[in-house]
């Protein structure tokens, strides 16, 4: 036996047939009020489900590739700045980049490790450290993630890993295009700002509005390697603004760098998860 209409569209017949049908309004009105709070009841239902979809960033060109092979991303990790925990970030991180099964993370918390990195199994690297041991990872592992950028592979920074490889700070400006000086002015106050989007054509920010989000608005930046910012804040402190997310290319690699995620609410704000997700495609060559 075929299905039955749904009991939305069963109301909306009845009602129909009533208008067509005089003689049978007396008892379709009978069934109205059943009708009108059936309708209540699924608009009601739906609204959650608008209004979570409302929140969503737009799609952009990096999230319109069905059938792609995921992105082979290594998260590295494992030591930062003692207010930076990373231990608790790091697991908001790889959700973000992996919600939709577009990305494949794998994390690497030991960075005396990273000398030993097969960088051909990978499409792009985030670097989510800011180390303190000159030796560790140390100048091999620097080269070989410069030249892994250099040959065509991708390059996120997330947060402090501008503070990173302070003992290579001019080589490391080239490849993270902006890097942490420590006679600037660290950042504003902890709290909440507003993120304007100053490209809204880039695949990475393309569909994303202008945003709050409370963090740290870094002002410690430092360099002059060419950029494409696509994402900054204007300081409360000193009326500035200074970029939140950019863009540069190193040979033929790709680098995205966004100094916003200084804990877990910050990095579950879902726009700066759409920044860092976008990000992590568009140096992956999506």
């Amino acid at each position: 036996m075929p299905p039955g209409p749904t009991p939305y569209s069963h109301c909306l017949s009845n009602l129909l047939f009533a208008w067509a049908c005089p003689r049978s309004r007396a008892n379709t009105f009978g069934f109205l009020p059943r009708c009108v709070l059936l309708l209540g009841v699924i608009v009601c239902q739906s609204a959650p489900l608008c209004a979570e979809q409302a929140s969503r960033p737009a799609l952009s060109p990096v999230d319109n590739q069905p059938g792609a092979e995921p992105v082979r991303c290594l998260l590295i990790t494992g030591e930062d700045y003692p207010a930076h925990r990373w231990q608790e970030t790091t697991p908001v991180l790889v959700e973000a980049l992996s919600q939709d099964g577009r990305i494949h993370v794998d994390v690497l918390d030991r960075l005396a490790e990273v000398r030993n990195v097969d960088w051909s199994r990978y499409d792009t690297i985030v670097m989510h450290f800011k180390n303190y041991d000159a030796n560790v990872p140390g100048q091999a592992a620097f080269h070989a993630l410069n030249q892994f950028v250099k040959d065509g592979g991708g390059l996120v920074l997330v947060h402090f890993a501008c503070g990173a490889f302070q003992e290579f700070q001019s080589d490391f400006e080239k490849l993270a295009g902006r890097v942490w000086d420590p006679s600037l002015r660290g950042h504003d106050p902890y709290g909440k700002f507003e993120v304007v989007i100053t490209d809204a054509k880039h695949p990475i920010t393309q569909g994303l509005t202008n945003f709050e989000t409370t963090d740290e608005l870094y002002t410690c930046l430092a360099g002059d390697t060419p950029i494409h910012v696509v994402a900054q804040a204007v300081s409360r402190v000193d009326g500035r603004a200074y970029p939140m997310a950019f863009t540069l290319n190193v040979g033929r690699g790709r680098v995205f760098h966004c100094v916003l995620g200084h804990d877990v609410p910050a990095l579950r704000n879902p726009s700066v998860q759409a920044l860092y997700r976008r990000g992590c495609l568009w140096s992956a060559g999506r």
